[in-house]
């Protein structure tokens, strides 16, 4: 999932104020590590991921790289599946002093009544960001990286997060959530975006 705040310093919707631009060398690092990130149209992002049932040091490792790029793409989160890895395998950061969290094979075992309506963004997809409904809280059972079991009752941005990531894990994008009004308006600005990289490529 893409940080907004930073997602929004190249295409900023009037109504917002536009953050400061980001550094020279922070801009190329996110980057470069937006070009591992695999983007709408891969098929993997459309796919179900696949149960993991070895905890070694393989997965550690990949848990490990995935926590460097997200942090590099300034996200707060991501799924094994947008790197290319049909794992359920998640990770997510929502705080940035906060200590990056893995969550092999999560399923939410509860989701609260109350919903809410909010602008999210994704790595998958740059400078598209859609309004999303979701639970405000949820239980979620899962796994650490060395097969601990872990149970995560999360509200707020960090349920959304999580919420946003297990639906990577289950082949479904933002787009899939949104309405077909929105779902229109972020196609055409995608179309518009890459027009516009090409001619100044």
């Amino acid at each position: 999932m893409a940080d907004a705040a930073q997602q929004h310093d190249e295409t900023e919707a009037p109504e917002h104020e536009a953050p400061p631009p980001l550094d020279p060398e922070v801009r190329e690092r996110r980057d470069a590590a937006l070009r591992h990130v695999r983007k709408l149209g891969d098929p993997i992002l459309k796919t179900r991921a696949r149960i993991v049932e070895r905890f070694d040091d393989e997965l550690r490792e990949e848990v490990g790289r995935m926590g460097a790029l997200m942090h590099d793409a300034l996200g707060i989160g991501l799924a094994a599946p947008q790197v290319g890895i049909s794992h359920r395998v998640l990770v997510y950061r929502v705080e940035p002093d906060s200590p990056i969290v893995a969550l092999v094979n999560p399923r939410v075992e509860w989701s609260s009544r109350d919903e809410e309506i909010s602008e999210e963004g994704c790595l998958s997809l740059p400078l598209i960001h859609v309004e999303v409904e979701r639970p405000v809280a949820v239980l979620v059972h899962a796994r650490d990286e060395r097969g601990a079991d872990l149970v995560i009752e999360a509200t707020g941005l960090e349920a959304r997060v999580i919420q946003h990531e297990i639906d990577h894990l289950d082949g479904v994008l933002i787009l899939d959530r949104t309405t077909r009004e929105q779902r229109k308006a972020a196609m055409r600005a995608l179309r518009e975006a890459e027009q516009a990289a090409a001619g100044a490529a």
